[in-house]
Formats: structure tokens, sequence, C-alpha cells
């Protein structure tokens, strides 16, 4: 797995870029916007595109697509792989296109189609979501866009090349940011620097689907409009159709939670979104460059029948998310308060808008290593082609996560909602996790449970010793931007530090791997 752990620490690299950017991205957004009707009308209406992007691009298809094309690669070389490719994109492309056009025209209709439902919605509810439509009528073109560089980023990851696709969100994030600037520097009002936001957000969609275009370009791809429908395009659909149905319901589940959250109240919507933003980091920068890399690699043992190698590559990658993301989420919901303030608290987003994220943070943050687990797990399914079982777990997921929305949101608000999805993750983990043991003995959770035990025991004795310091920094006679510097620049680097000492007094599996994959990171970051 040496040639893995080399990819997962360049993916692993890219994404760190990424991430970090995107994080900036959030932070001049919520200083130029703040969390008010206009800044939560935005993250509505960008999840609308983006859950389509997971429903057609990098979910359903990317887990159709990577084992299909795997196999046609080595029955029939580039030639075949490269005909497939121009196939599935000119399939994608007519589809997004026309769904893409369908909304517009829906969404270009709310704002006399909303009002009907005024005597039944209260007047800032109403306005809010008017204006989130109308947004999304703009966005959603920015679907094509990215549907298409989720193929053409499989078809990268599948012929080796992971750089470039790991690095191809960094191009949003550059053009919102050039978007955000150019607004500032002009001083135009909100309605005119929220266009230009979403200006930014087309622009860099195009970008990420040039990319790793770019890439396939190089490799001796020529792009062409083919809508045959060989026995390759036929499998993908096959594969796809329970998959699309896994999707939809997680992206009825995200927006029910997005416009609960526009109708709870103006920031709620803003804050979900920023909390998410902040806990994805760690997401991002370790276990989607696991699942990236892992995922070709246990899809081509599957497809060779080779389940005990499967299996030693599937327990390696699950182990080396779950080491890293029980710390991240550890350390997030002790510090959830320095880290939020530090990050956010300036111009519009004020002391207010951080004590309300900070508990939603903090709950957010819980369930850090159960997402992770769900994020490599799914691919264990996909790998073997069980498409059926990934669709029960996300029922269930949208069962428990709409139920206890409504009931928690009366009681606890934001915090409530932000409480209702970490337990639906949580039932999805599990149902998961019984099935994948029952379908593959080979990757039950044996193998991993002393590591968890260790895992856990190490990140238990971090926290307490973090929020030990925070105590201890609260009671200085020191300003308050000062403490949360300390506390992020100081604390953290100090509990990771204790946290691997820990781990390696307990002899946990996989340390060489580990120190390997940091060694690799630290190289590239500073351009050895």
């Amino acid at each position: 797995m040496s040639k893995s752990l080399k990819n997962i620490s360049i993916v692993a690299t890219a994404t760190v870029a990424s991430r970090v950017l995107g994080l900036v991205r959030e932070i001049f957004t919520a200083a130029v916007f703040g969390t008010g009707a206009l800044a939560s009308a935005f993250v509505t209406a960008f999840t609308l595109p983006n859950l389509f992007r997971r429903l057609l691009g990098e979910g359903a298809l990317t887990a159709a697509f990577v084992p299909t094309l795997t196999e046609e690669l080595q029955q029939s070389q580039r030639a075949g792989a490269f005909l497939l490719v121009s196939q599935v994109a000119s399939w994608l492309l007519v589809v997004t296109v026309s769904l893409v056009v369908l909304a517009m025209l829906l969404l270009a209709q709310a704002g006399w189609l909303l009002p009907l439902l005024g005597e039944r919605l209260a007047v800032g509810t109403l306005d809010r979501l008017v204006l989130g439509a109308q947004l999304a009528a703009i966005l959603f073109p920015y679907m094509v866009f990215v549907c298409l560089a989720a193929a053409f980023s499989a078809a990268c990851q599948v012929l080796g090349r992971f750089t470039e696709p790991a690095l191809s969100p960094v191009w949003l994030n550059l053009s919102i940011l050039a978007a955000l600037g150019f607004g500032a520097w002009w001083a135009w009002d909100q309605p005119q620097r929220m266009h230009l936001l979403c200006a930014g957000v087309l622009v860099g969609g195009f970008l990420q689907m040039a990319v790793p275009a770019a890439v396939l370009w190089r490799e001796g791809w020529r792009p062409g409009f083919d809508l045959r429908m060989n026995d390759r395009v036929r499998a993908i659909v096959r594969l796809m159709g329970p998959m699309v149905i896994g999707s939809a319901i997680y992206l009825v589940n995200m927006a029910i939670s997005r416009f609960l959250g526009l109708s709870l109240n103006e920031q709620a919507a803003t804050i979900i979104n920023l909390a998410t933003r902040v806990m994805e980091l760690p997401i991002g920068i370790f276990t989607a460059a696991v699942a990236t890399v892992v995922f070709p690699l246990i899809a081509r043992h599957a497809a060779e029948g080779r389940w005990e190698r499967l299996g030693e590559d599937y327990h390696k990658g699950l182990r080396l998310v779950l080491v890293l993301n029980v710390p991240a989420a550890v350390g997030l919901a002790v510090l959830s308060e320095p880290i939020t303030r530090l990050l956010f608290q300036r111009g519009a987003f004020g002391a207010g808008d951080t004590a309300l994220m900070t508990p939603v943070l903090a709950v957010y943050a819980l369930g850090l290593p159960l997402l992770s687990y769900v994020t490599v797990a799914l691919r264990g399914f996909y790998a073997v082609r069980d498409t059926a079982t990934p669709v029960r777990a996300a029922a269930w997921s949208f069962v428990v996560n709409l139920g206890l929305s409504l009931l928690l949101m009366r009681w606890f608000s934001t915090v409530g909602l932000a409480a209702a999805g970490t337990i639906a993750v949580a039932v999805q983990a599990w149902y998961l996790q019984t099935r994948l043991q029952r379908r593959l003995p080979a990757l039950g959770f044996g193998p991993l449970l002393s590591n968890l035990g260790k895992i856990g025991l190490a990140g238990a004795l971090m926290g307490a010793a973090v929020w030990a310091g925070w105590r201890f920094l609260g009671g200085l006679t020191i300003n308050e931007r000062t403490a949360d510097l300390l506390a992020v620049a100081g604390l953290v680097p100090l509990g990771a530090a204790f946290y691997a000492g820990l781990l390696w007094v307990l002899k946990i599996e996989g340390r060489a791997e580990l120190e390997l994959i940091l060694q690799k990171i630290r190289g590239r970051a500073g351009g050895r």
C-alpha cells in the first residue's frame, strides 16, 4: 500500500490548500454579509445546486463510474476508457442542462407563487424564501459545471492522477474571494455584492470542470458527443439507479435542514453552514483523501476477487481516518468558542453570532468520526456494487433527521437542528456497519476494536488536557482575542502532540504508515 500512502499524502496536501481557502472564503463572506437574511438566502440557494451535484455528480455517478471505468481500462485499455468518459460526459451534459433549465423556470416564478402561501407564513419567512429562490435561479447553472467536474475527476483518479482533481476546488474558492474583494473594493451595496458573489460561483464552477478536463486531455482523451448506450453505460445507469434514490433522500435531508433553519430565524441557515464548513475541514483534509485513494484500490480488489486484500486495505483506510478525526472532533468541541470567535467575529459577524454558533459547532463536531466512518464505509459497498444498502441507510437517516429536527428545534432552536443531524449520522453509521459485516465478514469492525479503544482513550485524555488549558487561559488577565489566538495556535498543536505521544505509548497499529503520510505532507508543504 506504499503507493497508496503516497497518493493519500498528495491528495491530503492538495485538499489542505482547498479547504483552508474554503474556510477563508467563508470568513470573508461572513464578514461582508454577516448572518442576516441575505446571507442565509445565499446559503440556502447555493445548497440546491450543490445537492444536485451530490445527486448526479460526486455521489451516485462517481460510485458507479469508478468500478466500471476501472474494468473498462483493464479490458479495453485507454482507448475504451476514454470512449466511456465521453459517453458518460455526454449523457451528464444532456441531463444536467435539462434540469437546470427546468429549475430556473420554476424558480423564476417563485416571486408570485410563494406569496400565495403568505397567509400561512410569517412575513420575514416569506421574504427570505423569495430571496433564496431568486438567488437559486442565478446559481443553478453551477450544477452543470460541477457534475461534469466530478466525472472528469473520477476518470483522473482511475488513471492515477490525484493532485489536479484534489486542487480543482481551489479555483472556486479563489473566484469567490476575488468577487468578494472586488465588491468590497468598489464599496457596492449588499445586493450588488451578492450578485457579484454569484458570478464568482459560476466562474469558479467552470474552472473546477476545466482543470480535470485539461488533465484528461494531456493523458490523451479527446472530448466527443456520444449518446450511444453500450453495455458499460447501461451498467453505470443500473448502478446509479438505487444510488440516485439514496442521494435524493440525502438531498431532501439536507434541504430540509437548511429550509427549517431559514424558517426558524435569520441566522440559523448561515450558522449551520459555517459550523459545517469548520467541521468539514478535517474531513476534507484527510477523510476525503483516504476515501479518494482507497476507493479505486478496493474496487480493483473486488473486480479481481481478492477479498482478503480488500479487507486489509479497507481497514487500513478506516483506521487512518479514525486516528485523525477523533481528536479533531474532541478539539473542535472543546475549543468551539475561541475557534468561532477567532475565525468569524469581525465585520458584520458580531459577538451575538459567536454565542449562537459555538454550541452548534460543538454538537456537529461530535458527529465528525461517525461521518468519516460513513464516508469510507460507503466506498466498501460501492466497491462490491451493493447500492441498495446505502439507500436504506440514507432512508433511515432521513426519517431520524426529519423527526428529530421538528422535535428538537422547538426546544433548542438551531442547536436542535445540529443535534438531529448528528444523531441521524450515528443511525446511518450503525446501519451500514451491521449490514457491511453481514455482507462481507472480512470488512467487519472486529479488527479495529482494540485500536478504537486506544484512540478513544487517547482522545479523551487529550480533550481533558485541552479543556484544562483553555480554562487556564480564561483565568489570565489578557484580552479575549489574545486568549483565543493562544488557544488555537498553542493548545491545538500541544494537544495534537500529546495525543500522538499517547498513541505511540499505547502502540496503535499503523504508526509507521501514519508517520510516513505526515512526513510526506510536511515535505510537500515545505516544497521538498
